[in-house]
C-alpha cells in the first residue's frame, strides 16, 4: 500500500523564509524601479527562481497586497490612537504628522497607493476601514469646533495627495521640509482661519475620476 508522502522537515521554515526575500527583494526593486517593474528582477534580486515567485505570489497584485500588509496596520493604529486623544484638533494634528512621516520613509507605499486605487483587491477591506477612521476624525473635529465645517473627506485625500511632490522634491537636501508645508496648510483648516470657498468639495464620482487621471498621469510612460 503507497504511503502518503509526509512533509519534509523544515519546508514550512523554508516556504516563510523566501516569502520574507521575495517581500523584501520586491520593496528594493520597487522603490528603484517603479511598482511595474519585471517580476523576475525580483525573484533573481531574493536568490530565488520565478517558479517560487510565482508559487507565493501568482499575480503583482498579490505581491504588492504583501507589502502593504506589513505596514497598513501601522496607518489603522495611527487613526485609532488619534480617536483616543481627547482634544480632536491635536489627534488629527498628530495623525496627519505621522501618516506624512510613514509616507516620506517609505516611496514604494506611496506609490502604491496610487497605483492601486480603492475597491481592487484583498486592500479594498482594509482601505475601508481607512475610511471609516478618517471619516471620524473628521467628525469628531467638526463637532469640537475645531475644523472649518466645509472640509470633508475628499478635502483630506487632496490634502495627503499634495505632499507626494514636496517629499519627492526635498527627499534629498531637506527631508522635514514637509512638515513646514503642513504646518501652513493646517493654519487654512482652523475655522477662525477659514477663507471661504467658492468650489465645491469634490463627489465621490469626482474623486475617482481624479485618482484615475492622478494613475494614468504618473504611470503611462511605463507601459
Amino acid at each position: 500500500m503507497a504511503q502518503t508522502a509526509k512533509p519534509q522537515p523544515g519546508s514550512r521554515r523554508d516556504a516563510q523564509r523566501n516569502h520574507g526575500l521575495l517581500v523584501a527583494a520586491a520593496r528594493e526593486v520597487f522603490a528603484e524601479q517603479g511598482v511595474e517593474a519585471p517580476l523576475d528582477v525580483i525573484a533573481r534580486r531574493a536568490g530565488l527562481g520565478q517558479g517560487t515567485l510565482y508559487r507565493h505570489f501568482p499575480t503583482r497584485e498579490s505581491l504588492v497586497e504583501a507589502i502593504v500588509a506589513e505596514r497598513m496596520g501601522e496607518f489603522l493604529a495611527l487613526a485609532e490612537a488619534a480617536l483616543a486623544e481627547p482634544d480632536a484638533w491635536t489627534g488629527l494634528v498628530r495623525f496627519l504628522e505621522a501618516t506624512l512621516e510613514l509616507q516620506g520613509g517609505d516611496r514604494v507605499l506611496k506609490e502604491i497607493f496610487v497605483r492601486y486605487p480603492p475597491g481592487e483587491g484583498s486592500l479594498a477591506e482594509t482601505r475601508e476601514q481607512m475610511r471609516s477612521l478618517f471619516e471620524k476624525l473628521l467628525e469628531r473635529a467638526h463637532s469640537q469646533g475645531a475644523l472649518r465645517t466645509d472640509f470633508s473627506l475628499p478635502d483630506l485625500a487632496l490634502v495627503l495627495w499634495s505632499f507626494a511632490p514636496v517629499i519627492d522634491a526635498t527627499a534629498e537636501t531637506a527631508p522635514a521640509a514637509w512638515r513646514r508645508h503642513l504646518h501652513w496648510l493646517l493654519d487654512g483648516l482652523r475655522p477662525d482661519a477659514a477663507t471661504p470657498q467658492t468650489e465645491p468639495a469634490l463627489t465621490e464620482a469626482q474623486l475617482t475620476e481624479a485618482m484615475r487621471c492622478l494613475r494614468t498621469q504618473r504611470f503611462q510612460h511605463r507601459r
